[in-house]
């Protein structure tokens, strides 16, 4: 149960659209890659037409300030079936990294499912606590330059760990700004601030993961109902 998980929905309707041009989509797209079952449910590149407006006024934002640099979208909308398939991953993955056995239930395997679900929301398939990928209103982005080279920001998109935190570099950049965690931490908070200043709510462990109309929205800005919820899947 996230703290989020409570509160209403009242899903004002708005399809999913594709992401326009503007937007640049990292591809091949990663979980696709990876084998993910998307099979006939359509792109993940695609958001609701009110979350989409407000990610092109990022952009927007973004450019004011860094004219050569873009936002990267690494991942938009994500059916529930992939969110199992990439729970499921990131669980033995991690298992691999740490010499847990997968399949065999120990601590030590508990304390991966655990630290995995800092990160992965569950695969709910219940229309009241949707995994806040399915509702079309939350997007994994990043930075990169005007020719699509992608920024170093401290720390991979889904790195299970403090790493992933939006402000794991803070304190480092505070000794040193002028080192490498000043130039991460600074590239972090310009993401923040574009994002934030478009509407968008930031995941409090995921320095890309942001949301706008979703639980998690509602959560962090203090609104009594989310407008979006689990979005058809087709």
């Amino acid at each position: 149960m996230r703290p989020w998980s409570p509160i209403p929905i009242d899903d004002n309707g708005e399809p999913l659209t594709a992401l326009p041009p503007p937007l640049w989509r990292i591809e091949p797209h990663p979980y696709q890659a990876l084998g993910a079952p998307y099979g006939q449910l359509g792109s993940p590149f695609r958001l609701r037409q009110g979350v989409l407006q407000r990610l092109l006024q990022a952009e927007a934002r973004l450019q004011l300030q860094q004219p050569q640099w873009r936002l990267a979208i690494f991942d938009a909308w994500r059916p529930v079936a992939v969110q199992q398939f990439m729970v499921d991953h990131a669980i033995a993955a991690e298992c691999r990294q740490r010499g847990v056995d997968p399949c065999q239930p120990s601590p030590s395997r508990d304390q991966v499912v655990a630290a995995v679900g800092r990160f992965w929301a569950p695969p709910s398939v219940d229309p009241a606590t949707p995994p806040p990928h399915s509702t079309g209103a939350a997007v994994d982005l990043t930075l990169a330059k005007a020719g699509g080279q992608l920024l170093e920001m401290g720390g991979a998109i889904d790195a299970i760990g403090a790493v992933s935190e939006p402000d794991h570099h803070a304190a480092a950049a505070s000794r040193d700004p002028d080192g490498e965690a000043g130039l991460w931490h600074g590239r972090r908070q310009l993401l923040r601030q574009v994002m934030e200043g478009a509407g968008f709510a930031q995941h409090p462990n995921e320095w890309w993961h942001f949301s706008h109309g979703d639980q998690l929205w509602a959560w962090r800005l203090g609104q009594a109902r989310a407008i979006y919820g689990r979005a058809p899947e087709g």
